[in-house]
């Protein structure tokens, strides 16, 4: 019985500490960036678009294909970097607790 209480006491200690991680991750912001900078976006570290910055000196109408490749190119840098945040915080959280293939914790 004593072990039950303690896994479930570890339970919600986790699922606390994956509250407070979601909200973390909400407010957490990565930028990435193409074309030398000249592309920024800015993303939550759960993938939310946050912001979009474009060099004036791409925003020609014959420049419109490259400045969307860019802002794809961005985007793309942006959601690794977010991506690996948000690997790094799970770490944190579950303290290298390796769940089993495709079980998520909840909001993930």
């Amino acid at each position: 019985m004593m072990d039950f209480m303690k896994m479930m006491k570890q339970a919600k200690e986790l699922q606390a500490r994956m509250g407070e991680l979601q909200a973390e991750l909400e407010a957490l912001e990565v930028e990435g960036t193409a074309g030398g900078g000249l592309v920024t976006v800015t993303l939550s570290a759960k993938g939310g678009m946050r912001g979009l910055k474009v060099d004036p000196s791409l925003i020609k109408p014959e420049e419109a294909e490259i400045l969307e490749d860019l802002i794809i190119a961005a985007h793309a840098d942006a959601r690794r970097k977010a991506e690996a945040a948000m690997a790094e915080k799970m770490q944190d959280v579950t303290g290298g607790l390796q769940l089993p293939p495709g079980m998520n914790l909840p909001g993930m």
